[in-house]
C-alpha cells in the first residue's frame, strides 16, 4: 500500500537528528541554541505587512499557477538587473513561473524532466555531495537513478559533472546545481557556469541552478554569477536551463514561502502542466508582497552586512581550528570535527548547541567514503549576540 520509493530515500535529515539527540539531554543551566536549520532570523521589511494588507479581496481568488503578470515582470526585471542582462533575455509570459518556496518547486523539477528512459537504459538525475535532500527524494520519485558526485574539499566542493563518463552523461535527464553552495558556500565562476550550461546542452538534459544563496556572500567579493549570466555569454537563450530561487533567504522571509523559476520555456510549459495537477501557486497577496520586496536591495544589502559580523565572529573564535575558512557565499559554516554524528551528540549535552551532523546530508560514495562524516553544518541565521553565545560555546566544547 506503500510506494517503495520511499525507502530509498531514507529519512528526512532532520528527522533522524532529533532520533540521534532526542534521547541526549541538553546541557542544564544553558538555554538551547538550534544551529541545524538554515531558517534566517533576521528581521524584514516592515512593507512586506503593508503589501500583503493592500487589498484584502485578493484572499478570495485562486492563484493562477503562473502567477499574475506583474509578479512575473517583477521578477523578470529583478533577475535581469541582477545578472546585468537586457530585459529581452527572460520574456515574463514564457519563462518565469511563481512557484511556493523553492523545496516543492525544485521537487517537482524533476518528475517534469524526467522520462521514462534515456539512452535506452534508466534515466540519471545528477547532484553534489553533499546535497540539499531535496534533491535525492525528487530524483527517486521521479524512477531516475541518483547519482551523488563528491563536492568535497578535493574538488573545490564543487561537484566535476563533466568528468563523467559518457555511458552516465548520456542517460542525465537533469542535473542540480547549487551555486553558493549549500553547504560549504562554494561559489561557481561564471566561466564554470558556462561549461555546465554547455554540458545539458551537449547532452540533452535541463540544469536545474539553485540559487537560493545568491545575496548573501562575503565582503569584498562582487556578487556571485548566475546561470542566467552564462546563458547570455554563450547565446541561445536559456535553452535546457531552469534557474531556482527564494526570498526565504535573500529578503528573511522563509514563512513568505514564494520564490520563483526562470527557464527555458519549453520545459517551462512541461514544469507548469505538471504543477496544475499538484503543485500549489503562491497567494495574490504574498506575489504582492514578494514585488515589493524585490523593489527593495536596501534590506538585502543590510542583512548581507549581518551575515558578515557573524563570519567575523566565527573566524575570531575558530580560526585555526576544526577546519575553519570563511565561506565565500551562504550562511553556513562546514566544520571538520573528525566524526559529525558525535560532535553533534557532545555539542547538545554539553553546550546545548544543536548542529546537523553532515553525514546526514551526504551518502557514501562507490569507493565507500561519506564525504560529509567528518563534517557539521552550522547555520548562522541568529541575531549576533546568539550567534556569539553558540559559536562560544561550540567552541569550548570541541
Amino acid at each position: 500500500m506503500l510506494n517503495d520509493r520511499l525507502l530509498q530515500i531514507g529519512a528526512y535529515p532532520f528527522d533522524r537528528l532529533r532520533a540521534l539527540l532526542g534521547p541526549v539531554e541538553p546541557a542544564a543551566g544553558l538555554e538551547p541554541i538550534a544551529l541545524s536549520l538554515g531558517e534566517p532570523r533576521h528581521d524584514p521589511p516592515d512593507t512586506i505587512g503593508e503589501a500583503i494588507l493592500a487589498d484584502p479581496a485578493l484572499w478570495g481568488r485562486y492563484p493562477p499557477m503562473r502567477g499574475t503578470e506583474d509578479a512575473r515582470t517583477a521578477i523578470a526585471a529583478w533577475a535581469c538587473r541582477r545578472y546585468r542582462c537586457p530585459e529581452t533575455t527572460i520574456d515574463p509570459a514564457t519563462d518565469v513561473v511563481p512557484v511556493s518556496g523553492t523545496r516543492e518547486a525544485l521537487f517537482m523539477a524533476a518528475l517534469a524532466a524526467v522520462p521514462e528512459r534515456k539512452a535506452g537504459g534508466r534515466p540519471v538525475v545528477l547532484m553534489p555531495n553533499p546535497f540539499y535532500q531535496v534533491y535525492l527524494g525528487a530524483a527517486v520519485a521521479a524512477g531516475a537513478e541518483p547519482v551523488c558526485v563528491p563536492a568535497d574539499e578535493a574538488s573545490g566542493f564543487l561537484p566535476d559533472y563533466e568528468s563523467l563518463g559518457p555511458d552516465i552523461l548520456a542517460r542525465v535527464a537533469l542535473a542540480y546545481f547549487c551555486s553558493p553552495a549549500n553547504p560549504q558556500g562554494t561559489i561557481a565562476g561564471l566561466d564554470r557556469l558556462k561549461s555546465l550550461v554547455n554540458l545539458a546542452r551537449e547532452h540533452d538534459f535541463v540544469l536545474v541552478s539553485d540559487e537560493c544563496y545568491s545575496e548573501i556572500y562575503d565582503r569584498g567579493r562582487p556578487a556571485p554569477p548566475g546561470t542566467i549570466e552564462a546563458c547570455r555569454e554563450l547565446g541561445g537563450g536559456l535553452e535546457k536551463v531552469a534557474v531556482f530561487n527564494s526570498l526565504s533567504k535573500r529578503s528573511s522571509v522563509p514563512g513568505l514561502r514564494v520564490g520563483f523559476a526562470i527557464g527555458d520555456a519549453d520545459f517551462m510549459n512541461a514544469y507548469v502542466r505538471l504543477r496544475d495537477h499538484g503543485g500549489a501557486a503562491p497567494p495574490l497577496p504574498l506575489l504582492a508582497a514578494a514585488r515589493a520586496l524585490l523593489a527593495d536591495e536596501s534590506h538585502v544589502a543590510a542583512s548581507r552586512e549581518l551575515y558578515r559580523a557573524k563570519i567575523d565572529i566565527a573566524e575570531e573564535l575558530l580560526d585555526g581550528r576544526l577546519g575553519f575558512y570563511r565561506p565565500p557565499g551562504g550562511f553556513y559554516l562546514w566544520l571538520d570535527v573528525g566524526d559529525g554524528e558525535e560532535a553533534a551528540r557532545r555539542l547538545w549535552s554539553e553546550a546545548a548547541v544543536r548542529v546537523l551532523p553532515g553525514s546526514y546530508i551526504a551518502r557514501p560514495g562507490a569507493d565507500g567514503v561519506d564525504p560529509g562524516r567528518r563534517y557539521i553544518r552550522v547555520a548562522l541565521v541568529h541575531d549576533l549576540e546568539t550567534a556569539r553565545e553558540a559559536l562560544t560555546r561550540l567552541a569550548g566544547v570541541l
